[in-house]
């Protein structure tokens, strides 16, 4: 069935954790990840690692500000299925997960909140997913690009500063043609400042050596396979199994980076 193409290698990452030869989504070379299948390798954690969550709504998805509710401190994003997958698969290694994305946060949002929501959880792992309400509440005028690689470098310094061992993963803002942004003007518009960000934090991913996550270009193939509709219901908001094709992505690309050789 074509639907076991979807969960395929669709990552590049950089920098230390450099995996040669996986650069693009589903590659006539590359081995898919099925619908039932979880081939991928479990990643390499120390023990009690704190992995942290930041972003805008994606992320978000009304984790539950009151920490000490343990039903819903987590959302229900990408952010809760990791968290389910490996606190079974991996148990022993005591994982702490923290979801403090925020919706509708732009990058300078994070930027005045990073001290709390970011450098003082002290994490070992820090996962970033910012860009769309850049372009959302841009009202029809273009992102200042300077503005907002020097917003997005900042948190990343001060997150390394505080933590020189921190791991990053950092994922491409992503759009996909539907609703609100079907119009050609409109889409233009659109899908023309998320690729400059996404270009923004591939560089960014090289130069602080992070997993770098091409989420738009895997949103992109999921959609020529099924349509745009299977995974996102309003062009920007993943519908739940939009979130299992991050989780499963975010999966396979730590898991690569955390395993590869020397």
């Amino acid at each position: 069935m074509i639907r076991r193409k979807f969960l395929a290698t669709g990552l590049t990452t950089t920098g230390a954790f450099a995996c040669h030869g996986i650069s693009s989504l589903w590659g006539a070379d590359q081995k898919s990840i099925g619908v039932n299948e979880y081939n991928f390798n479990l990643p390499k954690f120390k023990n009690g690692a704190r992995l942290l969550f930041q972003g805008d709504s994606i992320t978000d998805m009304k984790w539950g500000r009151n920490q000490k509710d343990r039903n819903h401190y987590l959302g229900h994003s990408y952010v809760f299925l990791l968290a389910s997958r490996l606190g079974v698969d991996m148990a022993e290694a005591n994982l702490e997960f923290f979801n403090r994305g925020v919706s509708g946060n732009k990058v300078s949002d994070l930027r005045k909140r990073w001290q709390k929501d970011a450098i003082e959880m002290n994490p070992d792992w820090l996962t970033v997913l910012i860009g769309v309400n850049d372009v959302s509440q841009g009202r029809g005028q273009p992102v200042d690009l300077k503005k907002w690689e020097q917003d997005y470098r900042h948190i990343l310094n001060e997150s390394r500063k505080a933590n020189p061992k921190l791991q990053i993963v950092l994922m491409d803002p992503f759009v996909l043609r539907m609703t609100r942004i079907s119009s050609d003007e409109v889409w233009k518009y659109w899908r023309g400042e998320i690729e400059k960000l996404g270009e923004i934090v591939a560089q960014l991913a090289k130069d602080f050596n992070a997993v770098h996550i091409e989420t738009q270009k895997i949103f992109d193939q999921a959609a020529r396979e099924v349509s745009p509709q299977n995974w996102i219901w309003d062009g920007v908001h993943p519908l739940p199994q939009g979130h299992e094709l991050i989780a499963r992505n975010w999966l396979q690309a730590v898991g690569n980076a955390t395993n590869k050789k020397a």
